[in-house]
């Protein structure tokens, strides 16, 4: 795994080992950052179950102000540590060493520009996480969310939690979905 653009390009990341963890592969890495470039620079990213830390770092490199790294593997944070430190964005991150809903009431921005949430599949995280994000004040109706998700994954919900999808790309195996706030008329 390794940055694909920006300032550390081709710089190589750790990845914790086993398969606690499913790192996003390159060229879903750089489709995913080819759709979100009008948010990079100078934006607040949040990147949510974080592995690696390799998303919220492409996020830096791209231009990104600040990262947020929300994981609670204690690996995951070591390698995250190590990554940032190797790519010299130290300075830029905000590593929380916690469960994601918990770390959530420990983002004091104004407004964030891009939530990352790669949780694990099959255990309805997405749902519980983007309510938890429907009622934080810093999620507004320019942040754009994007969760990667199994193929069968029901976001039928999205409405009656506040938002809209604006955007889905299937892969393989898996999905990117974009959600922003509904827009109250």
């Amino acid at each position: 795994m390794r940055v694909i653009a920006g300032t550390a390009r081709s710089l190589p990341l750790k990845t914790p080992a086993g398969n606690g963890t499913r790192p996003t592969t390159d060229r879903i890495k750089e489709t995913l950052f080819n759709m979100l470039q009008s948010y990079m620079g100078g934006c607040v990213f949040l990147d949510l179950f974080s592995g690696s830390g390799g998303i919220g770092i492409e996020a830096l490199s791209r231009g990104g102000r600040k990262s947020y790294f929300i994981e609670n593997n204690a690996e995951a944070i070591k390698c995250i540590q190590d990554n940032l430190k190797f790519t010299k964005f130290e300075d830029k991150a905000v590593v929380l060493k916690q469960d994601v809903i918990s770390g959530l009431n420990n983002i004091f921005e104004k407004e964030v520009d891009v939530v990352f949430m790669d949780p694990p599949y099959g255990q309805d995280l997405e749902r519980i996480t983007l309510e938890k994000l429907a009622g934080m004040k810093y999620i507004t109706e320019d942040t754009i969310i994007v969760v990667e998700a199994a193929l069968n994954t029901d976001f039928s919900y999205l409405e009656d939690i506040g938002f809209d999808m604006i955007k889905e790309k299937k892969y393989k195996t898996n999905e990117h979905i974009f959600v922003q706030r509904k827009v109250e008329a």
